[in-house]
């Protein structure tokens, strides 16, 4: 993993975004740092403990009763994710 400073929301972060109407909310844990690479065929995404709470919280926001097929949270570099990551999409898919 990198160091320095993580490109994370500060503490206490919550950001709530809207699909098909309903409010999510995904909030990141301090001291958070979340590492994603592509390496060909295979993607790391390394983390701290709070990175893999912080990422649990998203998933299990998600995985929420009434949340929408297709809702999606976009994690990018300097916007979630370490400085150099490769950007993640965590979506919603209940089709079969």
């Amino acid at each position: 993993m990198t160091s320095g400073n993580s490109s994370a929301p500060v503490e206490g972060t919550r950001l709530t975004a809207v699909a098909d109407g309903t409010g999510l909310r995904f909030g990141w844990d301090a001291d958070a740092r979340i590492e994603v690479r592509s390496l060909g065929t295979e993607v790391v995404i390394e983390a701290n403990a709070a990175g893999l709470r912080t990422l649990a919280g998203h998933l299990l926001v998600l995985a929420g009763d009434g949340v929408p097929d297709g809702a999606h949270l976009h994690l990018e570099d300097g916007n979630g994710l370490e400085d150099g990551s490769v950007g993640l999409v965590l979506e919603r898919d209940d089709d079969e």
